[in-house]
């Protein structure tokens, strides 16, 4: 669904599980949802064939979220038809994002999908873009023009369209995490499409670590570790503008979009990684902060400490990758460059 996850799991992810004899047995499921992959780790006692729960619920989501089926409710929202009637994992990732559109003064912006597809990144085709293009499809775009009253999503146009593909992933993964939750499993890692959530430990009181990519433009079999981040009773999504790109007339156009300006956001900040209480939250931030750059995400960070974000951000510096690591995620934090 979308191309922002940009971690490296290596297995579990690191050196695995270490449960001793007397703890919960290790059980790990994998799949293929939402156009990535998934991967879970459960330690657990109890005797419960998980994946077809994993696999339903990632599927009814899909039907709710995915601007890829047309028989999705945002699909058919954007196609105005005036049947559908929102779900509710639509109303929630609908207002979350509505949230975090209003905290970063619309740098989130869901309704950017007219402007997404014309760059070649959406869901329909690539189109020859030009400014007098832009400027037409930013009439289109604004968080405050779309709103659910009554059960229905109303826009103030028919040519306003959605695309969740920012905190979609994220919110899967919440959702998984609530369903183990509501199973009793209080030791698990859910991944999906390198957004991440963690609880309790993977045995003997080890924490979860989780690799960050070098935000290199190399092929994924030769990529390299940044970072390692330890987890605990968090979730943590990673976005950046080095995997997801193309290169045209000589200039490269990132998949990162600007909802302001209707552009690929260009500024030094090359990754954004964000450690939230949810993955959903953490989601819509890290793609927020790619938008903003380096110094006004910081800004942002310092004027907002309500939201108790932690980020961790690679930059170039005159052609140097360097980091910043929030005051509160040092100590679970290891650079490896």
């Amino acid at each position: 669904m979308k191309y922002l996850f940009l971690l490296f799991l290596s297995l579990v992810f690191f050196q695995g599980c270490t449960c001793n004899k007397n703890r919960s047995k290790i059980v790990q499921l994998s799949g293929e949802a939402q156009g990535t992959t998934y991967h879970i780790v459960l330690l657990t006692d109890i005797k419960s064939d998980f994946k077809p729960a994993v696999d339903s619920i990632l599927k009814v989501i899909d039907q709710s979220l995915s601007t890829y089926l047309p028989t999705s409710v945002i699909s058919r929202i954007n196609n105005n038809d005036s049947t559908v009637i929102p779900d509710d994992h639509f109303i929630n990732v609908f207002n979350k994002s509505k949230e975090v559109s209003e905290s970063t003064a619309g740098v989130f912006d869901i309704t950017v999908a007219p402007i997404i597809n014309a760059w070649g990144f959406g869901f329909s085709k690539k189109e020859q873009v030009d400014s007098v293009l832009i400027e037409n499809l930013l009439q289109y775009i604004g968080y405050k023009k779309v709103s659910i009253q009554n059960n229905k999503l109303v826009k103030e146009n028919p040519g306003i369209m959605l695309d969740f593909n920012a905190i979609a992933q994220g919110y899967a993964v919440d959702v998984i995490a609530a369903y183990l939750n509501s199973k009793g499993v209080i030791n698990y890692f859910v991944e999906l499409g390198g957004e991440v959530i963690a609880k309790g430990d993977k045995g003997n009181h080890e924490y979860w670590k989780i690799g960050i990519d070098k935000p290199i433009e190399e092929p994924v079999e030769q990529r390299e570790m940044q970072a390692v981040i330890k987890l605990f009773n968090k979730a943590l999504a990673t976005s950046g503008n080095y995997r997801k790109f193309y290169v045209e007339n000589g200039q490269k156009f990132s998949h990162i979009i600007d909802p302001k300006t209707g552009y690929p956001a260009k500024n030094n900040l090359l990754s954004a990684s964000v450690i939230a209480e949810d993955c959903m939250t953490a989601d819509a931030y890290a793609t927020a902060f790619m938008v903003m750059g380096l110094e006004k995400s910081l800004q942002f960070l310092s004027e907002n400490r309500e939201l108790h974000l932690g980020v961790f951000l690679i930059y170039d510096d005159k052609g140097s990758l360097k980091t910043y690591t929030s005051e509160s995620l040092k100590k679970w934090v290891d650079i490896l460059f």
